[in-house]
């Protein structure tokens, strides 16, 4: 291909009608003020958006535009450079095309870009553009760090030898930051925090250490490595947490937290002694961005607008429900962080305190001194406030400091482990909570799960199993609905999975007056049936065939849910 031309942004965008005149010299004089691109000034006073530029450029160079959103990249390709060569020049190998070489870049016009992957790349090139937003992102996951890891972890074999190293008396070494530990525990935490993972699993095996990270709920093996550099990991992680480095028969616990890439992160740690060495599961907490707002968390616009006055009110018990990691922290937060005004005292009684709010008092519960939830939380009565977060109803003695509270004038909010809405008052009675405390004081439960969503980049056409069409037919979803069934066929973009990301499914049961008579009374399937009646067109598998019907989730995933809601 051709050297490109230089072209002046400014004049083609006018050129094209994109700007006016006048909007091009106000976005000069702001790139003289602020030294910032051009493209960059106008796309950020909305003047015009990136993918118009870059449609732009490729009309004037009479190039293709790729949205690489939709593009598949080939791994073995776009490694052709080096990932230091494709931020440098903004450029990402795509695919081979009648003996040339497709480079994407944001900026073809870039001479010396040009020149510099002509030289490097020593074969011909062809040309197209990318939107810069999308580059960076592909760049970040293509260029992931699973041959990194396992390179630091041979690295850190061969250091360690045949005998094992008191990593205890590393840590306090000088220059223990380029310790081959250090590097791939750093390495480690920036590749999760890169591809999204909610834990870290450390699995020492017979033979070799195996690590997986948890996506969309979803466990996945990041690499393989010696099983000896296992109890190096393990130290150097108790060193980072606090914990006692001489005890490896007992389950510990703790918290820290690291920086990555500018990024504050909390992790919560678990060790547990097993068969081949002391396994770690490490929760990761996002500090920067971690708050959804309740608009955002996906539920029906009837549900929101409902929720949002009930936890308005002054006094009673707000529940959310669902099994681990089905995103109930989140709800919670999302609702303190709604009503956290000025004139609220809010405080928070939690095991750990996983969101780091301002403006509120966050008490974190520490049992080996004795500091329970119920201590915790007779302390926080009397400190009068006016919300009051439990973590967790783990125990009657703190459902019913809970209940007390909200019966006198608190509005309390807090989680069970139930599979339903309608079944959580049950859980609670059984507990040893009275019936006549749990009727007066619940004012609404939320049950929540998490679906996984399909992937937007491989998103196609999907029909039905024979099994998944039985169970359709078995929920009455009628057979004309099938034409808009999708699923992810597996890209790049998914790592092969067909999913990215999640969506929150609810259900929600509002203790209305005959509820809460129902609640009282001494038949318990009186209440179930009249909880049923209440959501009847509006469970959680209801909402998870909605956004099935959308196109935005699987069968197979609702068919998952369904199986933890109806065992």
């Amino acid at each position: 291909m051709a050297r490109p031309e230089k072209i002046r942004l400014g004049d083609l965008l006018v050129q094209q009608k994109l700007i006016t005149q006048e909007q091009l010299m106000f976005a000069l004089g702001e790139q003289k003020r602020s030294g910032r691109k051009l493209g960059k000034v106008l796309i950020d006073n909305g003047f015009v958006s990136e993918d118009q530029i870059s449609e732009a450029l490729a009309k004037q160079l009479n190039i293709p535009f790729i949205n690489l959103k939709f593009h598949n990249v080939n791994p073995d390709i776009t490694r052709k450079l080096s990932e230091t060569q494709a931020r440098r020049f903004r450029a990402l190998a795509l695919e081979e095309r009648n003996g040339a070489l497709l480079i994407g870049m944001a900026d073809p016009t870039d001479l010396f870009a040009f020149d510099e992957l002509s030289r490097i790349l020593t074969r011909d090139i062809e040309l197209a553009v990318v939107t810069e937003g999308q580059l960076l992102e592909t760049i970040d996951r293509v260029y992931r760090r699973t041959e990194e890891m396992s390179g630091l972890a041979r690295e850190l074999s061969e250091d360690l030898g045949d005998t094992y190293v008191d990593f205890g008396a590393l840590g306090n070494a000088v220059g223990a930051e380029d310790a081959p530990v250090v590097k791939l525990l750093q390495s480690m935490f920036e590749e999760a925090v890169k591809v999204r993972a909610s834990d870290m699993h450390i699995e020492p095996q017979e033979k070799r250490l195996q690590i997986r990270f948890r996506i969309d709920g979803m466990l996945h093996l990041q690499t393989e490595a010696d099983s000896k550099i296992a109890s190096a990991l393990v130290l150097r992680l108790k060193l980072m947490s606090g914990l006692d480095i001489s005890e490896k028969r007992l389950p510990q616990d703790g918290r820290f937290s690291v920086r990555v890439n500018d990024q504050a992160v909390d992790l919560r740690i678990a060790t547990c002694p097993t068969q081949h060495g002391e396994s770690v599961v490490m929760r990761l907490l996002r500090q920067d961005g971690g708050m959804i707002g309740l608009e955002k968390l996906g539920m029906p616009p009837d549900m929101l607008k409902r929720f949002r006055e009930i936890i308005r009110r002054s006094s009673g018990m707000v529940l959310v429900t669902g099994p681990t990691g089905s995103g109930k922290t989140t709800t919670l937060y999302s609702a303190l962080s709604e009503i956290n005004t000025i004139d609220q005292k809010i405080i928070t009684v939690e095991d750990p305190v996983e969101y780091r709010l301002p403006g509120i008092n966050q008490v974190q519960v520490n049992e080996k001194i004795e500091l329970s939830f119920s201590r915790v939380l007779r302390s926080a009565l009397r400190l009068d406030p006016d919300v009051i977060l439990v973590g967790e109803m783990r125990d009657a003695e703190t459902a019913q400091i809970g209940l007390r509270a909200a019966m006198t004038g608190h509005l309390v909010f807090s989680t069970l482990h139930t599979r339903d809405a309608a079944g959580t008052l049950f859980r609670l009675v059984d507990m040893g909570t009275p019936k006549y405390m749990v009727a007066s004081s619940v004012q609404v439960v939320l049950a929540q799960r998490l679906i996984r969503r399909v992937c937007d980049s491989c998103s196609e056409p999907h029909h039905p199993s024979p099994q998944e069409m039985e169970w359709l037919e078995h929920e009455g979803v009628l057979s004309d609905n099938h034409g808009s069934l999708q699923h992810g066929r597996g890209c790049s973009h998914c790592n092969g999975t067909g999913y990215r990301g999640r969506l929150g499914v609810y259900e929600m049961l509002e203790m209305t007056q005959p509820l809460a008579e129902a609640a009282a009374h001494h038949d318990s399937l009186h209440f179930m049936q009249a909880a049923r009646d209440n959501m009847k067109g509006s469970t959680l598998i209801d909402h998870a065939l909605n956004h099935m019907r959308q196109g935005r989730t699987t069968v197979a995933e609702i068919m998952r849910i369904s199986n933890q809601v109806e065992d």
